[in-house]
């Protein structure tokens, strides 16, 4: 898709099984919106075409598509109930008035919102239009289901329980489900798969699990999670094993980039959760590298401590550990000497 020197998107092939859910992840700007806006039929294509149920469809208006659509901004006709907005879809379509109650109140069941059928839109929370935009979509049975940031105007410990609802609502539909979205978690919470773009490329395509444990490259390494890079030279390939060299420390990774060469400038990441700590005198045993640093600061997140730690060598660059220890917690302050160690495994070393 190219708005004139502009490509939007770029050679952004992809298919996706029938009751699957696919949430495409990126930064703003990264071309996943305009993505969807094409399978929705908002956008036309430049080139290329985009198929639904093996049917190609960059000529069909998105109204005659099968598609439903939960955007960020809802689109509920405030002035109707939110049974009304429900019947809306059903009623455009024709459907036999007859039946059109009945299977009303069954998705209004399906997002947990029975009973509510006579309430004005104003009348309900946030989270409750948020139901009532899922089960409008999904009530005359679309082949696929597009959430555009649905969940994004939410509180958080809202927006945590509707990624769980969503998830469930799809599950037991089995509706074919593409949603976009910039939060990591909801993208690791809610997917079969998740495709993680940046200048209208995509960048991988993979089950949550494996986009996070071996991103295919440093963008992916640090759009999903927390992670440190360290970066250095290539002097030594054993595969899966690497050896670089940075500010004259030797450290050894795994090689998570078929560009790399001896000599190749490279970044080793390591996620932040991958790191473990100990006291100055502490032991760190059986572990592939470990290193020095001081506690600059420690961050108390609940369930977590984050710190940050200036290394004594490695150009004392600066790493981002977290502490998931319950029985410990708050154990370093700013200031603290400690020791940093992690296993070769998990440093993913790319090419830069």
């Amino acid at each position: 898709m190219s708005f004139g020197n502009v490509h939007a998107v770029k050679n952004a092939s992809f298919d996706l099984p029938k009751g699957r859910f696919l949430t495409i992840l990126g930064p703003s700007g990264s071309g996943k919106t305009t993505l969807l806006r094409m399978i929705a039929g908002f956008d036309r294509p430049t080139s290329g075409e985009i198929f639904i149920s093996s049917r190609p469809v960059s000529a069909v208006p998105p109204h005659q598509r099968a598609i439903g659509m939960v955007f960020q901004k809802l689109a509920l006709f405030p002035h109707m109930t939110a049974a009304e907005n429900v019947a809306f879809p059903l009623k455009m379509r024709r459907h036999d008035a007859r039946s059109i109650p009945e299977k009303v109140e069954r998705y209004l069941d399906l997002v947990r919102l029975g009973g509510y059928g006579n309430r004005r839109i104003n009348e309900l929370s946030g989270g409750q239009q948020q139901r009532v935009a899922i089960a409008r979509a999904l009530v005359f049975e679309p082949d696929l289901l597009l959430l555009d940031e649905p969940l994004a105007a939410l509180d958080r410990k809202l927006r945590e329980e509707m990624q769980l609802e969503f998830r469930r609502i799809q599950k037991e539909l089995g509706v074919t489900t593409i949603n976009v979205t910039h939060d990591q978690r909801e993208a690791l919470v809610v997917s079969d798969e998740v495709i993680v773009m940046n200048g209208g490329e995509i960048q991988q395509k993979a089950r949550p699990v494996d986009a996070y444990r071996t991103p295919s490259n440093a963008f992916v390494a640090n759009f999903i999670g927390v992670t440190n890079f360290i970066e250095g030279k290539v002097v030594d390939i054993a595969s899966p094993n690497v050896t670089i060299e940075a500010e004259g420390e030797r450290l050894v990774g795994i090689v998570s980039d078929d560009m790399l060469a001896l000599g190749s400038a490279c970044a080793g990441a390591i996620r932040a959760e991958q790191i473990r700590i100990a006291p100055k005198d502490g032991s760190l045993t059986g572990l592939s590298t470990v290193v020095e640093g001081k506690v600059e600061d420690c961050i108390f997140e609940g369930e977590r401590v984050v710190y940050e730690i200036r290394l004594q060598t490695l150009g004392g660059a600066m790493m981002r550990v977290f502490d998931h220890d319950p029985e410990a917690h708050l154990q370093f302050g700013p200031g603290d000497d400690v020791r940093l160690g992690w296993n070769a495994r998990d440093m993913h070393v790319f090419k830069k």
